[in-house]
């Protein structure tokens, strides 16, 4: 069987490629376990100077498994969904990401982490927290209203409205769109020209662009306190419910 996440090194570049197309790339336990290694591994190894993401399929990624998620709500704390966006946040060498198709929730959420992000134009992007009963993530909350303004932030964080590829570049999320066989082309040779840079300069600038993350951390804690909450509400089980019950029409 084909792994979920495969993780691979292309010169300095540590890739990780989402590896469940038959889910849409929808992120379950397992996955983010490994995704939390392979950033563990890109930030403890010396000779990985960026990782880089992207999905197989045409699909970046439809958020979490909700399945998954829902089975873990007896004992979320050991879910890894939140040590994955702290590990994001967290992060200090250079991130990219190649979107085809569905980036859904936690998959438009992570690229406020991203330094560059190419998209195809198929790219759709949508965080439908608020409408599962649930808030934002990943410090979304905070990084959303600072690149995108506070009225497209409440617009996507509020009415949990999709947005598509043109309206990511002019916002500032993606930084060019190009048709999918070039996107991760372009991600690629993004990643390289980076791994070619002075290391020192290049980690202090992307530090001193990004400020430091205790802030960013601080509210991913204060948007899990929240979440958690709300997970326990009769009001969020019965929208999980309705949209299972839908997916399965």
């Amino acid at each position: 069987m084909s792994a979920k996440v495969n993780v691979f090194r292309e010169g300095g570049v540590l890739v990780l490629e989402l590896n469940r197309p038959d889910k849409k790339n929808a992120l379950d336990r397992d996955m983010y376990e490994a995704l939390i290694a392979a950033l563990e591994q890109a930030a403890a190894e010396a000779d990985i100077r960026v990782a880089a993401l992207r999905g197989t399929g045409g699909v970046f990624t439809a958020g979490n498994d909700l399945n998954d998620f829902i089975a873990a709500l007896g004992a979320l704390e050991t879910f890894p969904a939140l040590r994955f966006v702290r590990a994001l946040a967290a992060f200090e060498k250079p991130l990219i990401a190649a979107v085809e198709g569905d980036a859904v929730g936690v998959g438009t959420t992570l690229l406020l982490h991203c330094d560059l992000v190419y998209a195809a134009p198929s790219a759709k992007f949508k965080m439908p927290f608020v409408d599962l009963g649930l808030v934002p993530e990943a410090g979304a909350t905070l990084l959303a209203p600072r690149l995108m303004g506070q009225a497209r932030a409440a617009q996507y964080l509020l009415l949990c409205d999709a947005f598509g590829a043109e309206e990511a570049l002019a916002m500032g999320l993606v930084n060019k769109i190009a048709p999918a066989e070039e996107i991760w082309p372009l991600a690629l040779d993004a990643a390289r020209r980076l791994v070619q840079k002075p290391r020192e300069a290049l980690l202090a600038t992307r530090r001193l662009l990004r400020g430091a993350p205790a802030e960013i951390l601080a509210r991913i804690d204060a948007e899990a306190e929240c979440f958690s909450r709300a997970l326990k509400s009769e009001e969020t089980r019965a929208r999980f419910a309705a949209f299972l019950g839908g997916k399965g029409k």
